[in-house]
C-alpha cells in the first residue's frame, strides 16, 4: 500500500513550470501559533530552495500585500486565526494569486470546531458530545456546570472554538476548575467548546493530493498523558506509532471516515484529521486541520515518510495542488 502511494505521486505537473514561477512562503502572522508557524514556514522555504524553486519568505503582516502582488503562487504556512481560517485565503483570491491548501469556506468551516462538528453530525460521522458556550451565557457558572453534567458528563475537555496546538485547552475530571478553564479558553476566542473527553487511542490521518489519498494512520502517545503544546513540539516527549497498531478492518474504517470528513468540508491539497478510537471500539472524529504543521515533530511529514515520501517531495505535492478556489 505504501509503495503504491509513493508511485502515485512520482510525476508532478508543477515541476514543468519550476523555472518560471516565483513562490512566496507565508508564515508567522499574529495568532498564538505564530512561533510554530515560523518553524513550519522556514522548513518549507528551505525545502523549496533546495529543490530549485525561486522562493521568498514572508513573515506576514499588513505590510505584506505589496510583496504578495509580485509572486505567482503562495504557499500558506500560517497556523490558527488570521491565516488558517479563510482570511488570508480570501485576500489571495482577491489578488488572484493561486495558493496551497483549502479554500475560503473550507478553511473557515474547519477552523470552527463547533461548525465542523455540526457538519459531521449531518454527514452521520460520529463525534464526541459537546456544548457551545459564548460569553453571553457564562454569567451563571452554576447553570453551566449543571448543563455540562446533564449533556456531557466528566471527564470533559474545554477548548477555544477556533485555535490549535492545544493552546488554551483544559481537561477536567469534575466540576472543580470549570470556571477557570472557561476563562482560559475565552482568552483565545469569543466562543468555546466543552466536549466529552473520550478515553482511548489518539489517532491521526493525513490526506494529501489533488485526488486525495489517506496516508498511514499514526497513533500519538504523549508521555505526559495529554498531547499539549509542549508534547507536540518538544522532541522526545511523545511516542508515535506508524502505522498505528490497530485491526486492519478498523484501520480501513478510520481512513474511510477521514476521507469523508475531508470531503464533507470540501478540503483541498492536504489536511490532517484527528480521531479517538475509544476503549469500547467506537471511532470518534475530533477535528480537521487544513494547514497542519510541517515542523520536525509534525505528523504529516511522519506519515508521508512512512510511504517513502520525503519532506521535499511532500512539499512539492502540496505545492502541486495550489490553485484559485473561487
Amino acid at each position: 500500500m505504501e509503495r503504491k502511494i509513493l508511485e502515485f505521486f512520482q510525476n508532478l505537473r508543477i515541476r514543468e513550470k519550476k523555472e518560471n514561477l516565483k513562490i512566496s512562503v507565508i508564515a508567522g502572522g499574529i495568532s498564538p501559533e505564530r512561533e510554530v508557524s515560523l518553524v513550519t514556514g522556514n522548513g518549507i522555504y528551505q525545502s523549496l530552495l533546495k529543490t530549485g524553486y525561486k522562493t521568498i519568505f514572508i513573515d506576514f503582516d499588513n505590510n505584506s500585500i505589496d510583496i504578495l502582488k509580485s509572486v505567482d503562487v503562495a504557499f500558506i504556512a500560517l497556523h490558527g486565526k488570521f491565516g488558517e481560517d479563510g482570511t488570508v485565503q480570501g485576500l489571495l483570491e482577491l489578488l488572484k494569486i493561486p495558493y496551497t491548501g483549502s479554500g475560503v469556506l473550507s478553511s473557515a468551516a474547519a477552523m470552527d470546531k463547533i461548525f465542523s462538528k455540526k457538519i459531521f453530525i449531518c454527514e452521520n460521522i460520529v463525534t464526541p458530545p459537546f456544548i457551545e458556550v459564548t460569553e453571553k451565557n457564562i454569567k451563571n457558572i452554576e447553570a453551566l456546570k449543571t448543563k455540562v453534567i446533564k449533556n456531557i458528563g466528566f471527564p470533559a475537555i474545554i477548548k477555544p472554538n477556533r485555535g490549535g496546538s492545544s493552546i488554551g485547552v483544559t481537561i477536567l475530571n469534575d466540576n472543580n476548575g470549570l470556571e477557570k478553564a472557561v476563562e482560559t479558553a475565552f482568552g483565545y476566542d469569543n466562543k468555546i467548546i466543552i466536549e466529552k473527553y473520550i478515553k482511548g487511542k489518539l489517532l491521526t490521518v493525513s490526506i494529501i493530493g489533488k485526488d486525495p489519498v489517506a496516508l498511514p494512520i499514526i497513533e500519538i502517545k504523549p508521555k505526559s498523558g495529554f498531547y499539549d503544546y509542549e508534547s507536540k513540539y518538544t522532541p522526545g516527549l511523545t511516542d508515535y506509532i506508524i502505522p498505528a497498531e490497530i485491526d486492519d478492518i478498523i484501520s480501513k474504517n478510520i481512513s474511510d471516515i477521514a476521507l469523508r470528513c475531508y470531503k464533507s468540508l470540501d478540503c483541498e491539497g492536504f489536511s490532517r484529521i484527528d480521531f479517538i478510537l475509544s476503549d469500547d471500539g467506537i471511532i470518534y472524529a475530533l477535528e480537521v486541520n487544513t494547514i497542519p504543521g510541517m515542523t520536525p515533530t509534525s505528523l504529516v511529514p511522519k506519515a508521508a515518510d512512512a510511504c517513502g515520501i520525503n519532506y521535499d517531495l511532500l512539499v512539492e505535492i502540496i505545492l502541486d495542488c495550489a490553485s484559485l478556489k473561487l
